[in-house]
């Protein structure tokens, strides 16, 4: 029995009721991938009109030539199915219809984004991480962590992998800086809590949360084991696991 028209029918049913192909799943790679450049630091120079709450129209966006392969569907299917919950979409009004956001990693001035003030250690979560990797390690607990362009220094809730902990680390991280949050908090340096969860501080007047509020340090790759904060693992760091800094473009963020 020919079987294979019904697997066809199967394989072009309606978007979303079955397993994405790779193909599809490529395309929603690129199509985030775009939208965080977009949402995050391109769109006054793509001359998109941003609110000052960080969201610009879905149908002007649609309109740019890197997005016009793409359609409103895609990029729903994209803001629902992202495992970190980088974006947002809400309806908008009649004169701008849906509207879109990243909820976090800005480089540009977002004076409205939907963050929520953490004012007491109380408000902060028991953890603060910051996950970062080897060839930075020197440069960190030399001078602090840096915003390095964004608006704010990025704090995971926990370590990779840990239940709840969604977005703020990367998966892949080398090391965990542990943040003394209620000390920093003390000395005047504020704390939010985005959207997708993400605890986000600005750090001090130059953009640093310096080595004071360590708490601690763990190496996570190749195997977990705490790490000095005097100053005396910077060879060790520098040794670290050589292939680990394959393909890796972005910093500490």
């Amino acid at each position: 029995m020919d079987t294979s028209g019904g697997r066809r029918q199967e394989a072009g049913g309606p978007r979303g009721r079955k397993a994405r192909r790779p193909r599809e799943q490529d395309r929603d790679v690129q199509l985030s991938k775009a939208l965080s450049y977009a949402l995050r630091h391109g769109a006054l120079k793509l001359g998109l009109p941003m609110g000052a709450d960080g969201f610009v129209p879905l149908g002007a966006l649609l309109q740019l030539p890197q997005f016009r392969s793409f359609s409103a569907e895609d990029v729903q299917r994209v803001v629902a199915t992202n495992a970190k919950q980088r974006f947002a979409l809400q309806p908008g009004d009649p004169s701008t219809g849906p509207l879109i956001r990243a909820n976090q990693g800005h480089s540009l001035q977002v004076p409205e984004l939907e963050l929520m003030p953490l004012e007491t250690p109380q408000a902060l979560p028991p953890m603060l991480i910051h996950g970062t990797f080897w060839q930075h390690w020197p440069s960190i607990l030399l001078k602090g962590l840096s915003c390095r362009g964004r608006t704010h220094i990025h704090l995971a809730t926990g370590l990779p992998g840990d239940p709840g902990v969604i977005s703020g680390i990367r998966p892949n991280c080398e090391v965990a800086v542990f943040i003394n949050g209620p000390l920093a908090l003390a000395d005047g340096i504020p704390f939010f809590r985005s959207a997708n969860g993400v605890i986000l501080t600005p750090g001090d007047a130059d953009g640093f949360l310096l080595p004071k509020y360590f708490k601690e340090a763990l190496q996570l790759r190749p195997t977990r084991k705490p790490l000095s904060l005097a100053g005396d693992e910077e060879t060790e760091c520098q040794s670290g696991p050589k292939h680990s800094s394959r393909g890796r473009r972005m910093t500490q963020q």
